[in-house]
């Protein structure tokens, strides 16, 4: 059955079973325009076709079937990214979209966009020396993109999701064992962040949590720390956000090492402090430079290679630390859920698939434990 003679705002079902609604555009050009939204059900399609009427009568755009890519692409990141509190997300899709989709795909009707041409721009972006993983990265963004455009009703399929993607080789994460651990605290001592570094190994904190950890922020009656806000350097500027997600936000007791690593940086910090002067800028932040203001990342990374290089250590990266905590956490045979939580993981499977394979060798100590236990020896001399 053919889409043309179906009223606004009509619902039918074609011969090949699939719904389709009818939502009037008004004309252009002198010619009536229509935009056509399709689904399994006839609820899907009503819910498609009630939320464009609402955005019609909100002055939302409606996409026609000239709808470029471009076009699309650049209301999707104003409208719904944007929206979210994650300035880092905006800016890093931003860059994909603008360097790299609408070079490639921008010009093509948002409704014709094929799977074929999805899959050449990739293979080309590949062929063009970019690294695998930033391959991904433009195909996942686009296919976000089109996700949403599905949702809405624009078009019936997400053609982004029908192309292969180049693998990325698996990055196996670097730990320290407990002996290169206690080398590392005992190289940092006397540096000025030292005890950044201590925090950022004992509490297993990403480089912009420790960044953005707040005075206020430790309870040292209670020995505790709180993860409330992300330091991050976009676009020229500091911003703080708030953690990524609800189990971003966490309280954990602090080890002793670290908790002390804390009072000797805030004696530290106050004789800098007053030092400085005028000059001074106080943000409550816990690790600052010379005069208060945050610390850019780039300049952790080049503190912290430096003193891995002077004391003859393995090069490692700062996050490295972080998989460092939660490996040593295993290794002490806490639960991984626990782990989870202290890392701030979204999910137990992120904690398993860093982590798993440390287990396999606690699971023989359990055995060991219950053999002791269950031995009908025990206890006899």
């Amino acid at each position: 059955m053919s889409n043309r003679g179906h009223n606004e705002g009509s619902i039918y079902r074609r011969e090949d079973g699939l719904w389709v609604g009818v939502l009037s555009l008004g004309y252009v050009g002198g010619k009536r325009k229509r935009k056509y939204f399709y689904g399994e059900t006839r609820k899907e399609v009503d819910k498609k076709l009630t939320a464009a009427k609402r955005d019609q009568q909100q002055g939302l755009l409606v996409v026609t079937e000239r709808q470029t890519i471009e076009s699309f692409l650049l209301m999707w990141l104003e409208q719904v990214v944007r929206q979210k509190p994650s300035l880092n997300t905006y800016t890093s899709y931003k860059n994909i979209v603008v360097n790299h989709l609408i070079p490639e795909v921008g010009r093509v009707q948002l409704a014709k966009l094929t799977p074929q041409e999805v899959q050449v721009m990739l293979n080309r972006k590949r062929d063009s020396g970019l690294s695998p993983r930033m391959v991904q990265y433009i195909h996942a963004v686009l296919r976000i993109a089109l996700g949403r455009a599905v949702k809405w009703g624009y078009i019936a399929q997400n053609v982004a999701k029908l192309v292969d993607v180049p693998g990325v080789p698996k990055y196996e994460p670097e730990f320290l064992a407990p002996e290169e651990a206690r080398q590392l605290l005992r190289v940092v001592q006397g540096h000025r962040l030292s005890a950044l570094f201590t925090v950022a190994l004992a509490l297993g904190l990403r480089k912009g949590e420790a960044l953005g950890l707040r005075w206020k922020d430790v309870d040292f009656e209670k020995a505790q720390v709180t993860v409330r806000k992300n330091l991050q350097f976009i676009e020229k500027k500091f911003h703080m956000q708030d953690t990524k997600s609800a189990q971003g936000r966490r309280t954990f007791s602090v080890p002793d090492v670290a908790m002390q690593a804390l009072l000797k940086h805030q004696a530290r910090q106050q004789a800098e402090r007053e030092k400085a002067g005028d000059a001074w800028q106080e943000h409550g932040l816990v690790f600052t430079s010379s005069i208060g203001t945050p610390i850019h990342a780039s300049n952790v990374n080049r503190m912290f290679n430096r003193l891995l290089a002077q004391a003859g250590m393995l090069h490692i990266r700062f996050h490295d630390l972080r998989h460092t905590c939660g490996s040593l956490l295993i290794a002490q045979g806490v639960h991984p859920r626990v782990v989870m939580e202290i890392l701030g993981h979204s999910q137990i499977s992120l904690t398993m698939n860093t982590y798993g394979h440390l287990i396999p060798g606690l699971k023989e100590e359990v055995a060991d434990k219950l053999q002791e236990l269950l031995s009908e020896d025990e206890g006899k001399e």
